[in-house]
């Protein structure tokens, strides 16, 4: 991944990301019911691999599976590229968990960039004071063999109600994940950006006081020079 792109993607929120493709058309972006198993203090940022899970059959899903070196959830954690993050459509479901602790570890180890399901991970305390952003819908113990198997790789899935191409970028923050489309990721990044400083400006004037009408939006023309003197004394 672009490493200025990244950097950029390091700074903003997802709210701020979702007005940017909103204004591009793009509404469905934000993954839903998925939030931090703990918040970290900084953005997870990277391209997605994705792994795409079906409703298990207890003739294809034994714990014997586990002992197959092409069992498609072991080889996901051991393929995602460093940099990348791992993106599970468990198809909202979190009676059974996508991963647990030991391989959110190996994908830590591996240099992953973040992990995100739209079902649940076991062992989620032990995830969560691990050193790798993860994001799910709740902890859930049960296998991921009780409801899910592990079927396709890298290919285009569902998660949280939102299409996940490989490749995509996701950003999550201390809120949620959102999904950018990677034609457009450097674009958005840096519309982003400069909301990003208005919207800093924005927070300063109405601590102060500012009534919020002409500021934000900006429909009052007083307020340009006024952000113009502010990004030049903040260095923005």
């Amino acid at each position: 991944m672009d490493t200025a792109l990244r950097d950029k993607l390091l700074t903003v929120s997802v709210a701020t990301l979702a007005t940017a493709l909103f204004k591009r058309g793009l509404r469905n972006q934000v993954i839903q019911g998925v939030h931090p198993v703990r918040a970290k203090g900084v953005n997870m940022v990277g391209p997605a691999y994705t792994l795409r899970y079906i409703p298990a059959r207890e003739d294809r899903n034994q714990l014997a599976e586990f002992r197959n070196p092409e069992h498609p959830q072991r080889v996901a954690v051991e393929s995602c590229p460093a940099g990348h993050i791992l993106v599970m459509d468990s198809r909202k479901d979190p009676r059974a968990a996508s991963a647990g602790d030991i391989l959110v570890t190996r994908l830590m180890v591996r240099g992953v960039a973040g992990v995100v399901t739209d079902g649940g991970f076991r062992d989620a305390a032990t995830i969560g004071g691990l050193d790798i952003p993860a994001y799910h819908s709740r902890p859930s113990s049960p296998t991921n063999l009780t409801l899910h198997e592990a079927l396709d790789l890298n290919v285009p899935i569902g998660c949280g109600d939102v299409a996940v191409f490989p490749g995509d970028i996701l950003v999550g923050d201390e809120d949620c994940v959102i999904v950018i489309p990677a034609a457009i990721a450097a674009e958005v990044a840096d519309e982003a950006v400069e909301m990003t400083a208005y919207e800093d400006f924005v927070v300063e004037k109405v601590k102060s006081g500012t009534p919020v009408i002409g500021l934000y939006p900006k429909t009052k023309d007083e307020f340009t020079g006024e952000f113009e003197a502010w990004r030049k004394q903040n260095g923005r």
